[in-house]
């Protein structure tokens, strides 16, 4: 079971309320709304013919989960930035976890299937969704460990790149905390072969001018309604760059454990080069 990180520093207080800030959550909630459902209508009534024809395989459906993420940054006004290219070929992407944003972010550019824990199915409006894009769920227990190699084996042998978070929770965005190896174990499974790759990602938020650096991250008590609000209402957003590091093989490293250690090293030194050295290394 993932922990919550809630760090040494109290959560900033949110940002106070302003009547031109609630006419902003308005004026941007309605139109996000209906982009998000909309998308999510569209998507279902060509999953009713995608599906019988391609099973797991999602040639048309990803691209519409795409089209989502590009227009609620522009509805927000939150400017992103991709530094590098993403892998081809069969795999998995880890990456650093800051904020719900994070979703967004990552599928802009990429197409992929999110890794989540087995709870986020049942939870209203998130669950709809994560379940609509294909999101794997998962029981986090030993137990469940050869059903996840058996799942993992089967998206990933329809060309879906899986994406998970290694760090178990998300953070204030300043720092990386060490990666959990559980997952990884999958992934040396003999039935993967050779030609196995993981390439990492780093997410490096910039926060609004004069905001705390902090502004993005969504972590211990925060609540997803009051973190939603917040970024609706935000007059002038910063910047989210998503950072994609070269694919490593799983292969070429030993076991779980060294394969965690180095993707991780790889995430932080992402955040260090583009936030500079003032971040907590986790």
């Amino acid at each position: 079971m993932a922990e919550t990180w809630y760090g040494e520093a109290p959560v900033p207080d949110p940002p106070r309320m302003t009547p031109g800030g609630w006419v902003r959550v308005v004026l941007r909630a309605v139109p996000l709304v209906t982009l998000v459902f909309g998308g999510l209508i569209v998507m279902l009534l060509v999953r009713l013919i995608e599906r019988p024809i391609y099973g797991l395989r999602r040639p048309v459906t990803p691209y519409i989960t795409q089209c989502v993420c590009r227009g609620f940054f522009v509805i927000l006004g939150m400017t992103h930035k991709t530094v590098g290219h993403p892998m081809k070929g069969p795999g998995a992407v880890v990456a650093n976890h800051v904020s719900w944003l994070d979703v967004f972010a990552l599928n802009l550019r990429k197409r992929i299937y999110f890794v989540s824990k087995a709870e986020v199915s049942q939870w209203p409006g998130v669950g709809w969704l994560a379940r609509a894009t294909g999101t794997v769920f998962i029981e986090r227990n030993r137990r469940s460990a050869a059903a996840q190699v058996a799942l993992f084996r089967e998206r990933l042998a329809v060309g879906h790149k899986l994406l998970f978070f290694p760090e178990g929770t998300s953070t204030d965005g300043q720092r990386i905390l060490p990666f959990k190896p559980t997952l990884f174990a999958a992934f040396f499974d003999p039935a993967f072969g050779d030609a196995l790759q993981i390439q990492p990602v780093t997410l490096c938020y910039q926060a609004p001018d004069g905001q705390d650096p902090r502004y993005y991250g969504w972590w211990g008590d925060m609540r997803f309604g009051g973190s939603m609000v917040t970024m609706l209402a935000t007059p002038r957003h910063g910047r989210v760059t998503v950072i994609y590091h070269d694919p490593v093989k799983v292969a070429a490293f030993d076991d779980r454990k060294q394969l965690a250690r180095a993707t991780e090293g790889m995430v932080r030194s992402g955040l260090l080069r583009h936030r500079g050295p003032q971040i907590d290394k986790g």
